[in-house]
Parts: C-alpha cells; sequence; structure tokens
C-alpha cells in the first residue's frame, strides 16, 4: 500500500472528479500497452506485458493428462501467481504469498467459470483428445517483476498474449483394445496447432474512488479505492466472470453500472490488445 500524506490524496481524489487524473489521462483511459511474446523459450507459449511501471510475464505449458471422471470431455487448466520480491516490498514473506493467492483466485474467476466449466473464458472442451481417455492440461504460470497497479488486468493480458503464443503438438490417438487400457497416443514433433484464443476476455478492472470509477489505476490511486470489480468481458460482450475486492459494499445497481461500463471499456480494450498481439507476434516470426 502507497502512503500518501493527506494533501497528495485530495490531489488525487479532485482530479479524479474532474476527470482529469495526475498522469493526465480521463477516468476510463489505458495507459499504453506493450506487448512481447515468446520470452520464455521452454514453454508452449509465452508473453510480457508492460502497463506503465506494472511488468507481468505469463508462461503456459501443456501437458497430456487424463480427464478427470466429472468431466470426462474436458481438460483442465491450472494458473498460479508468482509475486516477485524484487517487485515490491511488501512482497516479501507473507504478503507476497497472499497477494499471490488472491490474484491466483480472482484470475480462476474471471477466466474458468464454474466448476463445472460453464462460461469459462478459456474452453477446456478444447482441451480434450478422447474423452475419458487424454486430455491437455494446461499450466498458465504468472510473475510479478513490477507492481505499478492494475496487476490483474495486466495479468489477464499476459494469459491471452500468452495462449496467444502456444503452439499444442498435434496428437493421434490409436484405440486401446480394451476400456480399460490405457489409450497409445503419439504426439507429433514437428507439427502444432495454434491455440484458439478468439474467445478469451480481457479483464477490466474499475476502481471506485468517491462517486467515480476509473480504469487501469495506478499504485497511489489504488489506495485511495473505496471497493474494486473485476470484469472479464469477451469479444462478443459477454461477461465471462466478476470478481469484487475492497471492504465496502456495493449495491446491486451499481453493480450492474459498473458491468456497462466495463463492457464499454473493453471494446478498445481488446482491439488494442489483439492488435499487439498481433504485431508482437509478428515481430517475434522475423526475428533470426
Amino acid at each position: 500500500m502507497v502512503g500518501l500524506s493527506i494533501g497528495e490524496k485530495n490531489f488525487i481524489k479532485g482530479g479524479i472528479a474532474q476527470d482529469m487524473r495526475n498522469d493526465g489521462r480521463k477516468r476510463l483511459t489505458y495507459r499504453p500497452i506493450y506487448v512481447e511474446t515468446g520470452v520464455i523459450p521452454q514453454a508452449n507459449g509465452s508473453a510480457r506485458i508492460k502497463l506503465g511501471p506494472t511488468d507481468v510475464i505469463a508462461g503456459v505449458k501443456a501437458e497430456l493428462g487424463k480427464p478427470s471422471q466429472a468431466h470426462p470431455d474436458q481438460g483442465k487448466i491450472y494458473i498460479h501467481v508468482d509475486c516477485s520480491p524484487t517487485a515490491e516490498p511488501s512482497f516479501e514473506g507473507r504478503g507476497g504469498e497472499e497477494l499471490s493467492a488472491e490474484l491466483t483466485a480472482a484470475l480462476e474467476g474471471c477466466l474458468l467459470g464454474g466448476k463445472s466449466g460453464a462460461g469459462a473464458g478459456i474452453d477446456p472442451l478444447s482441451l480434450s483428445i478422447k474423452e475419458g481417455k487424454v486430455c491437455w492440461d494446461l499450466y498458465i504460470d504468472c510473475l510479478v517483476i513490477s507492481s505499478g497497479g492494475n496487476l490483474l488486468d495486466a495479468l489477464g493480458a499476459a494469459i491471452k498474449a500468452a495462449l496467444s503464443n502456444t503452439g499444442i503438438p498435434r496428437v493421434q490417438v490409436r484405440e486401446a483394445a480394451s476400456s480399460d487400457e490405457q489409450a497409445d497416443v503419439d504426439v507429433s514433433d514437428d507439427e502444432f496447432l495454434q491455440f484458439d484464443t478468439s474467445g478469451i476476455p480481457v479483464i477490466v478492472t474499475l476502481i471506485k474512488v468517491g462517486r467515480h470509477y476509473i480504469v487501469d489505476a495506478t499504485s497511489e490511486e489504488e489506495s485511495l479505492m473505496n471497493s474494486a470489480v473485476s470484469i472479464s468481458v469477451n469479444r462478443q460482450g459477454l461477461v465471462c466472470g466478476l470478481t469484487k475486492r475492497g471492504g465496502t459494499g456495493l449495491d446491486p445497481s451499481v453493480i450492474l453500472d459498473m458491468i456497462s461500463v466495463a463492457k464499454h471499456v473493453s471494446e478498445q480494450l481488446v482491439n488494442k490488445l489483439d492488435s499487439e498481439i498481433e504485431a508482437a507476434e509478428k515481430a517475434h516470426e522475423d526475428e533470426p
């Protein structure tokens, strides 16, 4: 948490009230987004996202697994966030562990839908290879390198970019002689299928400061928040998940209003992020 004097707090609040934040942005404007893909050679896909001083990396590893009995036609997705102690002094010890757990739970709520996988931004059905026999397990590991506010949105963008960069090997399954036998699987070393990210949402976090909402809050602005609602919205404008933090309760009508604002903001964010990911992928392909 950033320590601010009363004068600094009033200055930031006054700017938000006048729709002129202390870095020159309007209330519903994001900082410039920097995207780099293919940053971890050992991973199936990876990406780095910078939002101002906020700097995060996401890596995706795909491994063959066995579907659960409850969902034999789905693969499994695991998300983990690690907050580097060098990113912020408060990340050392239990502070970092608690934030890692909070961010992991928030990403799961925004991207993975319910326990059945219904409404998931990342479709577990697309990871099935042979129903009840073989599936892909995706391990998505994220690292916070530097914290300058709005970590959740940056991590969501990094996951989307990393999945866009992910190639999954083509698999052929030979039928087992009996239903009890393990399926025989051939994994190609040369042919890869690109992960479909068209339905993966962006996360828009709205911070309520006084009577106003802002997006892409800085660390200083976050220290003034009454509450925050993070909403994941896909390209079709459908809400895939929602999570709230902060002690102040919100009237349901306020949450509905925040969802409406997030859907409006997400249109520009999706287009901007997709454009940056496409440019990053082209730059990565052009590297010698």
